[in-house]
């Protein structure tokens, strides 16, 4: 790891920095404490920014803090390698993820990005934008990013909002919304949190929210809500025309390693796995089956027992050729 003159590591010294342009001034011993070190070492980390040339205001005494010089700011040249790394993949993967104008956005991100870098870093994410390519199937873009940011706005602030809402029918409704998150999923934007129209938890796919307002009310988040897992187990209880019910033997770790988690809900018991499905073709889940590499017992329908033998007789039949 590369040291500077006070002997600290580069990776504190660049983080120090960041702290302390966050904030106007900032106590020493908060500093010490989001760093996990003791405040001795953050006189030497103060001393390493000194050393680069930093101009640092410094209060003495128990209580003293720091502070930069007023009207410094960060050259934003001072990307170590992964960091730049990071940023251009960042840049890259965000061509699929849907946004509106994504395309000349990020082409003109990337050109800002590399007039600050040094040539070496400049030669690096010129490469990553160059050769990677991420995919992301069936991305459905958005008309415009307002939506998107309004809502990750009034999430963080925990502020309500006012929707109006297409379904899946075009009729419009509009709700009072508790925005806790937004989440990304099988190619499309949703947002979750509370409905008070539907007096509870919500998913709200974004490219069918016609308008979007603030209000003055603000609410509470639940504590540890897992925004992801809450989307993504909605998804997978979206009705459909058939209900199924599987059980699978084995466990459930194993299942959900198998099994796309947006294929059903998943529960251990007695020694097994109940999977519930809900879809819309059952020649196409028979296939699915067809591939797992433990024993399985169709619960119900029927009908679906008859999509996996007529799949089977039809991979007996090729196999025989």
């Amino acid at each position: 790891m590369l040291c500077d003159m006070s002997g600290a590591p580069t990776t504190r010294i660049l983080t120090v920095l960041e702290l302390l342009q966050g904030q106007a001034r900032i106590r020493g011993t908060e500093l010490a404490s989001r760093l996990g070190v003791d405040p001795r070492t953050v006189r030497r980390y103060i001393a390493g920014l000194e050393a680069l040339g930093i101009p640092i205001v410094a209060e003495r005494g128990r209580d003293g803090g720091y502070g930069l010089v007023a009207g410094f700011k960060l050259p934003p040249m001072m990307f170590n390698n992964d960091e730049a790394l990071a940023l251009a993949l960042g840049l890259q993967a965000a061509r699929s993820l849907g946004l509106a104008q994504a395309s000349p956005a990020i082409a003109s991100a990337v050109s800002k990005l590399e007039r600050v870098l040094p040539a070496d870093l400049k030669r690096r994410v010129r490469a990553v934008d160059q050769t990677v390519a991420i995919e992301s199937p069936g991305t459905a873009p958005l008309d415009d990013n307002q939506t998107l940011t309004l809502l990750a706005a009034a999430a963080q602030s925990q502020q309500r909002v006012t929707l109006v809402y297409s379904d899946a029918a075009k009729d419009n409704t509009t709700r009072a919304f508790n925005p806790y998150g937004l989440g990304f999923r099988n190619g499309r934007w949703y947002a979750v949190g509370f409905c008070h129209l539907r007096a509870g938890p919500r998913v709200f796919r974004l490219d069918r929210i016609a308008s979007i307002s603030p209000t003055r009310f603000a609410f509470s988040r639940p504590e540890g809500f897992d925004v992801l897992a809450y989307l993504r187990d909605s998804l997978a209880r979206l009705p459909r025309r058939f209900q199924v019910l599987l059980r699978l033997h084995t466990d459930l770790p194993r299942a959900r390693y198998c099994v796309f988690d947006t294929l059903g809900v998943f529960s251990a018991r007695d020694g097994a796995v109940e999977l519930s499905v809900e879809t819309d073709d059952l020649d196409w889940l028979a296939r699915e089956l067809c591939r797992l590499p433990f024993d399985f017992q169709i619960v119900h329908p029927p009908q679906l027992a008859e999509s996996v033998r007529s799949h089977a007789q039809r991979l007996m039949a090729n196999a025989s050729r």
